[in-house]
């Protein structure tokens, strides 16, 4: 019966998805497990209870039943006492159907909105929660119902949850009373809140507020969810404060049962770690008290356009159109052109490449163009009822003015792919004049380091090369990682990134370590000498403890940790 109900559940599944557009399911956060998935999941689970435990599942998610299925099917092959069984789903086109599919079993299905149910009595609790929680992103949740559900994380599980927080995170933050103590969670969840600030508040409560037992994270580049490009991760954690000197297993690829690579890792090295999907593949964060690229540099994202369709153009269309050069500012082709990763200039400084694309530019209000510019003004009404209504665009003093940024020296592209050893991220030696849209990273040199190259020129050539010896693993460790293996660097990312050698090259002077500070003061009872900012170059620049202190690093400064 329980395979019958199974072939039954995956037909219901394919004909209430079909029911509803792509956009409809991404915007609920609607993403079935698959049923080999499930099962493995509920099969893990299941082996974490005291075998005469009585169970008592609840999948606050429930969609057609991925879970459900996979524990009576779980339940036939070593049978063990169910005491109850509760879904609950919010969407009524999966909920009627699926509460008929379901009828003649011990499941209790409820059709209503998880977050806003009453927490049941203890008696009703749940000791094996399995869900994979609607993945709704914070853009989809008002301003009113993120604080509605930030309220209820803080009451139920002392989890203070961002606003960036997607659906998720608040799903697993109130199921927290939703539990038996001792009980078992798992969750299937995106694996970006293991580097994400935002995630930040969600790795504070699985290590603080309950046991944090295993995370497997599957390989990015073996998506577990066709219909969705995301890395998924299982979070497993028991109902109860955390063993003094627990260790959490941190497990990678192959699958949950048998994993590529496994480790155990101290709870007091996971409260330290910024990034956890660096385990279990790379050992833990080592101190460093050196520079780092933000220190170097300023990295803001490249221009946000509104339409790069529309706002850029290439030569022959720009002439096509008639538009004034005085409005069209040279601008970096996608990395996918630029078979280099040096762009040359001409004498105007734009890039000697075959694609050569200029962005509009013009911040003269509409009157003055219809009389001085009709060609552009022209151009620039076809885009009124469809590109000026965009978001970017209509929150600007007008629509077509783009940010004042000037070109960047170096540029690095933030979105990549890698086995591990091949560079995910290209650094750019940027000869021209042209300016980089949102699919790079714009480095600017910092008023020291800009002093330093003025001095002396022939040093950015040095670093950038230096910026491309970086090695892989090092930016991929201080990055984030998507389904299908696609790495992604932000820019606080990329600041974070080492960078004495670059320092050096740059003629800064290296910067004392913690350890060598506390020699000192041992040896001579002093305190450690401030860096004199009259002296001759090479000079020291604002390193990350100086740029807190406005001094040198003081004995109690956090390091930093070097990925």
């Amino acid at each position: 019966m329980t395979t019958a109900h199974e072939h039954r559940r995956m037909e219901l599944q394919a004909e209430r998805d079909g029911g509803k557009t792509q956009t409809e399911r991404n915007r609920l956060g609607q993403f079935a497990t698959p049923p080999a998935l499930a099962r493995e999941v509920l099969d893990y689970g299941l082996a974490l209870l005291e075998p005469e435990c009585p169970v008592r599942f609840l999948d606050p998610a429930f969609g057609t039943g991925s879970f459900y299925s996979a524990f009576r099917a779980a339940n036939d092959a070593r049978p063990r006492t169910i005491a109850s069984a509760r879904g609950i789903e919010l969407d009524p086109h999966y909920a009627e159907p699926t509460r008929a599919l379901w009828r003649d079993t011990p499941l209790q299905l409820e059709q209503a909105d998880f977050t806003r149910l009453p927490v049941p009595d203890e008696a009703g609790k749940a000791n094996l929660l399995i869900c994979n929680p609607p993945y709704v992103r914070h853009h989809h949740l008002g301003v009113e119902e993120k604080c509605r559900l930030q309220t209820l994380a803080s009451e139920r599980a002392h989890v203070r949850l961002s606003g960036l927080a997607g659906l998720y995170c608040h799903f697993m933050a109130l199921a927290h009373a939703w539990m038996a103590e001792g009980g078992i969670a798992g969750w299937l969840i995106p694996s970006e809140f293991m580097d994400v600030n935002y995630g930040r508040a969600l790795k504070q409560y699985l290590l603080n507020e309950v046991t944090l037992l295993h995370i497997h994270r599957f390989d990015p580049n073996d998506v577990q969810f066709d219909d969705a490009l995301v890395s998924s991760a299982v979070v497993w954690f028991r109902k109860t404060p955390p063993p003094a000197g627990h260790e959490a297993v941190f497990s990678f690829g192959g699958s949950l049962s048998a994993p590529a690579i496994c480790k155990r890792l101290p709870v007091r090295v996971l409260e330290g770690a910024t990034k956890w999907t660096r385990y279990p593949e790379h050992e833990p964060d080592a101190e460093h008290f050196g520079y780092r690229l933000g220190d170097l540099f300023d990295i803001k994202r490249g221009i946000a356009t509104g339409c790069n369709g529309f706002f850029i153009l290439d030569e022959a269309q720009a002439k096509a159109l008639r538009l004034p050069p005085a409005f069209l500012r040279p601008v970096l082709p996608s990395a996918r052109h630029l078979a280099d990763d040096t762009v040359k200039a001409d004498a105007q400084g734009v890039p000697k490449l075959d694609k050569r694309l200029f962005l509009l530019d013009c911040d003269l209000p509409e009157v003055t163009l219809r009389v001085q510019y009709p060609t552009l003004w022209a151009y620039l009404q076809t885009g009124v009822d469809s590109v000026a209504t965009r978001y970017v665009c209509r929150n600007r003093r007008i629509w077509y003015a783009q940010e004042r940024r000037a070109a960047a020296p170096i540029v690095c592209t933030y979105l990549g792919r890698s086995d591990g050893n091949t560079r995910p991220f290209r650094f750019i030696l940027n000869e021209s004049d042209a300016l980089a849209t949102n699919v790079y990273l714009m480095l600017y040199p910092k008023p020291a380091l800009a002093k330093q190259l003025d001095n002396r020129p022939q040093t950015l050539r040095a670093i950038w090369r230096a910026l491309n010896a970086i090695p892989a693993q090092t930016l991929l460790g201080n990055g984030r990682v998507y389904g299908g293996g696609l790495h992604k660097l932000e820019p606080r990312e990329l600041a974070n990134v080492p960078a004495d050698e670059i320092a050096a090259l740059a003629g800064v002077l290296p910067q004392r370590t913690a350890q060598q500070f506390r020699l000192f003061d041992i040896d001579h009872g002093l305190e450690p000498p401030v860096d004199d900012a009259s002296a001759p170059s090479p000079q020291p620049l604002a390193g990350p403890a100086a740029r807190d202190q406005r001094t040198s690093p003081s004995l109690n400064a956090k390091p930093h940790r070097t990925a």
